[in-house]
């Protein structure tokens, strides 16, 4: 690859959300575990059953595996809310 296809693609990258490149990620394995499942002879071959094994595996795990990612940045950025507000606004001001 050149540098700029390069730069794209990390550009592209950088610009996804943390939950999001966590659901890509499990949606990669989803589909990967799909496809050991083809070979093995889990799926009848023919091309719907694998469309839909592939789709299948791969939705549902970069779906749910987002919503769980995406409710601990919610409950995280919350908690720290909280502690600021608990806080006064002051952090790191305990001892004066």
């Amino acid at each position: 690859m050149t540098e700029a296809t390069t730069g794209a693609a990390d550009s592209f990258w950088r610009r996804l959300s943390g939950p999001l490149k966590v659901g890509l990620f499990f949606a990669a394995l989803g589909i990967l575990l799909a496809i050991v499942g083809i070979f093995r002879g889990m799926v009848p071959l023919n091309p719907l059953s694998i469309f839909l094994a592939l789709l299948i595996s791969g939705g549902s795990w970069g779906v749910v595996s987002w919503a769980i990612a995406t409710a601990a940045v919610d409950v995280d950025r919350d908690v720290a809310e909280a502690e600021i507000e608990g806080n006064g606004g002051n952090e790191g001001n305990e001892g004066d």
